[in-house]
């Protein structure tokens, strides 16, 4: 199943929203996130312990669930690989 632009804005926007709330960050440096932007290891908000509330907040505004197993150092790579993975999840 093809996800529309439409829906990959909407989770786009959630992500950015997710990050800006649970970590702290500005509008302005969070809307700046590209698809290369490093997350874990780039960003000092982003430690191990922000993960699980930064995953659980996900979960929770956009009702998946992610399993332990699925949680590795690539997904939290790079912002696009977090937004690639929320929208596999999205459309599983």
């Amino acid at each position: 199943m093809s996800t529309s632009v439409e829906e990959h804005s909407a989770t786009d926007r959630i992500l950015r929203q997710v990050l800006q709330d649970v970590l702290g960050l500005s509008p302005e440096r969070a809307a700046a996130f590209t698809a290369e932007t490093g997350l874990f290891g780039h960003l000092p908000e982003l430690d191990s312990m922000a993960v699980a509330g930064l995953l659980t907040e996900i979960e929770d505004r956009l009702g998946i669930v992610i399993e332990d197993d699925e949680v590795d150092g690539e997904m939290l790579e790079t912002y696009g690989a977090l937004l690639c993975f929320v929208t596999a999840k999205l459309h599983g």
